[in-house]
């Protein structure tokens, strides 16, 4: 037990100098614990104390994931049905070309560049189609572009690139079995009676009882993320639905929200992104930087080719069409997942998964951070401040116990 505190607070300083790092530098926190992590681990493995990380433990492994799970659930808990609806075409069309440009793209890159077989290239591209729901929500989160328009619109889009991925990866590869239709069932019943039982239970319980809503989700999440990973599929999948689900409701509660976002950003989501840094082998890619660049490259360079002349239907201002194309290029979570499902399943050997995942977590880092350093749309963000003025001023108050009690 010792250890797994030891390891905790090692992890956590890292976290807390990543928090001051990103606040003298002005960018993503995200990004920000993506280096650290990968500067870490470079720094364990000189001294021959990466083992002492603990980046494989299964108990980090689980934190890491619930971060990953819970900040989907709360990036569809942001999305308002009514903007999404009036928003369709844009979200549909900006999504499907973010999937197809890079799956298209990359793969053929793969196989005719790099010269992978036919399954490690698809694979390949699979992984690299991804847009990094996490690290969109994270910096969307970050700048309150998450309260406008502008950022519903390209997490909407965000959520379609990453079905596409997920639909992609099952059809090509994983098997389809009675597991996959008793999760699609059971998933389709609890996200069906999810809005109803929510309600009866904040109409029963909440405000009386040790934030019992808080609970409810968090089972919810935890159980259709096993039913998931048990039928082949991955936890994050309906973990968005789920809040998209509940979007209406986060929505007239913005103290229920504020509560899960603090466990999930203050806690959970720093060993997910600092862990993504930690997979990064600093000297594979300085053997072989070649095939690191055309990967990568080939990811970024696909989606802004693809996305750009589309986005520019949809958004006039320069800065606005940039910074959406790059948030759309970005890749973590599922591009990980892909990769790490081919690794193990024999589709990629271990050379391709350390270039495919350096790529992925390079997609997630160097696009970001040229979109806030150098696009970012200032005039939104008047408009985000706004709205979270007005989202505060109708907030009731706490309750006077409120450290545990249910808003």
């Amino acid at each position: 037990m010792e250890t797994f505190f030891t390891v905790a607070a090692v992890w956590l300083a890292l976290a807390v100098v990543s928090s001051v790092i990103a606040y003298h530098l002005k960018i993503s926190i995200a990004l920000v614990e993506i280096c650290v992590g990968v500067l870490a681990a470079a720094a364990a493995t000189r001294l021959g104390l990466f083992d002492a990380l603990g980046t494989q433990e299964p108990w980090l492994k689980f934190l890491a994931s619930s971060g990953a799970v819970l900040l989907t659930f709360l990036a569809g808990a942001e999305l308002e049905p009514e903007a999404i609806r009036t928003k369709w075409k844009e979200v549909s069309v900006v999504g499907l070309i973010g999937f197809f440009a890079p799956f298209l793209g990359c793969a053929a890159l793969a196989h005719w560049a790099l010269g992978w077989e036919a399954r490690a290239s698809w694979l390949g591209g699979i992984a690299l189609s991804t847009t990094s729901m996490a690290v969109v929500y994270a910096v969307m989160l970050e700048t309150g572009l998450n309260r406008t328009d502008f950022g519903k619109g390209i997490l909407g889009a965000c959520f379609i690139n990453d079905l596409g991925t997920v639909l992609a990866l099952g059809l090509l590869f994983a098997p389809f079995t009675y597991r996959t239709v008793i999760f699609l069932v059971l998933s389709i019943a609890v996200l069906s009676l999810l809005p109803f039982l929510t309600a009866l239970l904040t109409r029963l319980y909440a405000h009386r009882t040790a934030a019992i809503r808080t609970k409810w989700i968090l089972l919810v999440l935890m159980g259709l993320g096993a039913l998931a990973l048990w039928s082949g599929s991955e936890a994050v999948l309906p973990a968005y639905l789920a809040g998209m689900i509940l979007a209406g409701s986060a929505a007239r509660d913005s103290f229920w929200v504020r509560r899960i976002r603090t466990l999930t950003v203050g806690f959970l989501t720093p060993f997910y992104f600092l862990r993504a840094g930690t997979l990064v082998s600093l000297p594979s890619l300085f053997t072989a930087p070649l095939v690191l660049l055309v990967l990568l490259g080939g990811k970024v360079l696909s989606k802004i080719f693809g996305l750009y002349p589309f986005i520019s239907l949809f958004r006039r201002d320069r800065n606005e069409r940039w910074y959406y194309t790059l948030l759309m290029s970005t890749g973590l979570t599922f591009g990980t997942i892909s990769a790490l499902y081919g690794y193990a399943n024999g589709i990629v050997n271990q050379e391709q998964y350390s270039f495919l995942v350096t790529a992925v977590i390079g997609s997630a880092v160097i696009p970001t951070l040229i979109a806030g350093m150098a696009f970012l749309p200032r005039h939104l963000l008047h408009e985000a401040k706004a709205r979270a003025e007005a989202a505060a001023a109708v907030c009731v108050p706490e309750p006077p116990n409120g450290d545990l009690a249910e808003e």
